[in-house]
């Protein structure tokens, strides 16, 4: 049987090789991708603010260190997120420095996994996120546990509005 000239060309069309993608090198470029991200991802200038407080307004200059962050939400005081005491047995108490503030910032010192937990354990500095409507009482008892803890540089956390310049 003749074969006429479209059977011919399909014939070839079939043999030619069809093309592919090269994965190679879109693997690479991924992979870098994704280094890059993750190496990325962990460091972070600002802190974040928690949904539980409204932190108080102010001009600031310098950006935040990693410290030992104690919050003091309208309910409880964490030290590095655990509870530690509620605001309402701070402020009944009698005493100035609250012993399990104290014991939970000096378990934090022991607590060192790596140099950035051994570097944030070693700077004695905190940051006192309160939110705005406490009582200053509440934010003093707090302070001199701290204090008493050996942490003498306390940073009060608030959040950055413009600058007024004139």
């Amino acid at each position: 049987m003749k074969q006429n000239r479209r059977m011919k060309r399909m014939a070839r069309a079939s043999k030619q090789r069809k093309p592919t993608l090269n994965l190679v090198s879109l693997m690479d470029v991924f992979t870098i991708l994704v280094f890059f991200l993750l190496v990325n991802s962990s460091s972070s200038d600002v802190m974040e603010q928690p949904k539980s407080i409204k932190l108080p307004e102010s001009v600031v200059d310098s950006k935040p260190r990693e410290t030992i962050i104690v919050l003091i939400t309208e309910n409880n005081v964490l030290v590095q997120g655990d509870v530690v005491m509620t605001t309402a047995e701070v402020i009944a108490s009698k005493e100035s420095v609250m012993e399990p503030i104290r014991e939970r910032l000096l378990q934090q010192q022991k607590k060192v996994i790596g140099f950035k937990t051994k570097v944030v354990a070693e700077s004695k500095e905190v940051t006192v996120l309160a939110h705005r409507t406490l009582p200053f009482k509440l934010l003093k008892k707090v302070m001199s546990s701290c204090t008493s803890a050996g942490y003498g540089k306390i940073s009060l956390a608030v959040i950055q509005k413009a600058s007024q310049s004139g």
